[in-house]
């Protein structure tokens, strides 16, 4: 945190917008580290919370963008060709179509706010050929809810903060509670969902 908030004060907007639109793009980065630093830090007037809501929204949004016409254009084709190294062939990728022309729409809308799923969720929509208008309206969802989520919400947060100083310091434990508590209700929904399945 210390790292990414020196970064943020000698470049500013630039660096959230790059590291975001890298990270969405399929190149795993601090984006979301990056994005609560940048709302702590203009909680307490170094940058200015408006500006960082809309350089992470167009910077994910894009990055997603990016990523959906990589795999459209030639994710397929990697996947048939390595995925035999993790066990995905063509039946895997036929069955992944397949649930994403139920689900799609939810799983890039919700994506961003799991790792991994963040960083491929653009890929694997081109890939299984999800129509662009669909793509583009739930990624854009996704990114405004997500740099809500984790922008606006840490805003707010820091503005209980008294001290500058206490910001890089007391954002490592407020990413770690909010991970934990997605964490809980994950494995809530997945307890529910395999309890269903017994029955």
């Amino acid at each position: 945190m210390h790292l990414l908030h020196r970064y943020l004060l000698d470049y500013g907007y630039p660096t959230l917008f790059v590291v975001v639109l890298l990270e969405s793009l399929g190149i795993p980065g601090p984006g979301q580290a990056l994005l609560i630093t940048a709302a702590l830090l203009a909680a307490h007037g170094k940058l200015d919370i408006i500006a960082v809501l809309v350089t992470a929204v167009v910077g994910t949004t894009l990055g997603g963008v990016l990523g959906y016409w990589i795999g459209r254009r030639g994710g397929r084709a990697l996947i048939l060709r390595f995925g035999r190294y993790v066990r995905i062939g063509e039946p895997e990728l036929d069955r992944l179509e397949a649930s994403f022309d139920r689900y799609g729409l939810w799983f890039v809308l919700f994506a961003r706010f799991f790792e991994v799923l963040r960083q491929i969720q653009g890929i694997v929509a081109g890939t299984v050929d999800m129509s662009f208008r669909r793509f583009f309206l739930a990624n854009l969802g996704g990114g405004l809810l997500w740099s809500l989520v984790w922008g606006l919400g840490s805003w707010k947060l820091g503005r209980q903060i008294r001290s500058v100083d206490d910001v890089t310091e007391k954002a490592g434990l407020v990413v770690v509670v909010l991970v934990l508590a997605m964490l809980l209700v994950l494995l809530g929904v997945y307890v529910r969902h395999r309890w269903r399945r017994g029955r």
